[in-house]
């Protein structure tokens, strides 16, 4: 826990957060889904976390987890109960999520590999891990080039945080103990390139990403209302097409598909594992990307190239 990625201010110290609690439950947070308001410092390799304001905060953010949040579950177990195995002194990892859009205002989603050791077959935002000495932002990036091979010019792009995710998998206990935890930072990156100008330089690594879509505001509205929660899936809204163009990658050749919209509108507890779907924590951040996109269509202006508190 030396090198410890997430801390909380629980007690006016940092404290490094442990695997096996849920991280919305040790900020008293509540027993549900949320979202709920943090502050945070976003500091070189690590993130920091307080439902108070604090020295050193920079944003506050939503922050979720999934209704069915195994470590949350695993709370509400009797006393004595067989957790997850895990070295005591072991952490909750960090990692960062880049909502890529471009300048018409499309939205870059990756399927995950099928031989991913996590998570295979989803649909998500380039992201992954951060190292120690990288800043959030910088981590965020070089996952998204590692993966699709884009580098966005200095100059060409702004950003924002948009939001925190409490991340387990497997997802639920029904699929066995969670054995990876982490938060994830979702980052709305705004190139100032059109799809088209990104799609020429794409070049995927199919260890990582078995296929890509850009996805339309359109489209990524019916995904979000798809939403795991207690309301009802909403209808497939009657403009929409079945289908959407997406690329999939076999054999070192990428050949352009016909993808079925209902395939992302599946909700977890309606899939088995590993069954192609929108995780959940996407469509948690794109529904924060649709609010920002709206609010900013309204004023008609970009996103400030710093972190906005809002």
């Amino acid at each position: 826990m030396a090198q410890a990625r997430v801390l909380l201010l629980l007690s006016g110290r940092p404290e490094p957060a442990g695997f096996a609690r849920s991280v919305c439950g040790l900020l008293g947070l509540g027993p549900g889904p949320g979202p709920w308001r943090v502050y945070c410092g976003l500091e070189r390799g690590r993130l920091l976390l307080s439902v108070s304001s604090f020295s050193g905060a920079t944003v506050q953010l939503p922050l979720q987890r999934s209704p069915f949040c195994p470590f949350s579950a695993l709370e509400q177990q009797p006393p004595g109960t067989a957790g997850p195995k895990q070295p005591p002194d072991r952490g909750v990892d960090l990692a960062v999520a880049v909502i890529l859009q471009s300048r018409d205002q499309t939205v870059l989603l990756t399927r995950r590999a099928p031989n991913m050791h996590t998570a295979p077959n989803l649909w998500v935002p380039p992201g992954g891990h951060v190292e120690l000495d990288e800043e959030l932002l910088d981590g965020g990036l070089r996952e998204l080039w590692e993966e699709t091979g884009l580098q966005l010019p200095q100059g060409q792009y702004s950003w924002i945080p948009l939001g925190l995710w409490e991340s387990a998998y497997p997802p639920m206990l029904s699929q066995g103990h969670p054995r990876y935890h982490h938060i994830v930072l979702y980052v709305l990156v705004t190139s100032q390139e059109t799809e088209q100008q990104l799609q020429e330089r794409i070049q995927p690594n199919q260890e990582e990403v078995s296929a890509y879509a850009w996805l339309k505001p359109d489209v990524l509205a019916a995904v979000v209302a798809s939403e795991d929660g207690p309301e009802m899936t909403k209808p497939l809204p009657p403009h929409l097409l079945p289908f959407v163009q997406a690329v999939e990658l076999q054999g070192g050749v990428a050949q352009s598909q016909d993808l079925p919209v209902s395939t992302l509108l599946r909700k977890a507890l309606n899939t088995r594992k590993n069954e192609e779907r929108v995780s959940m924590g996407t469509k948690f951040a794109l529904g924060l990307w649709l609010q920002h996109l709206k609010r900013s269509s309204k004023f008609h202006t970009y996103p400030s190239p710093k972190p906005e508190s809002e």
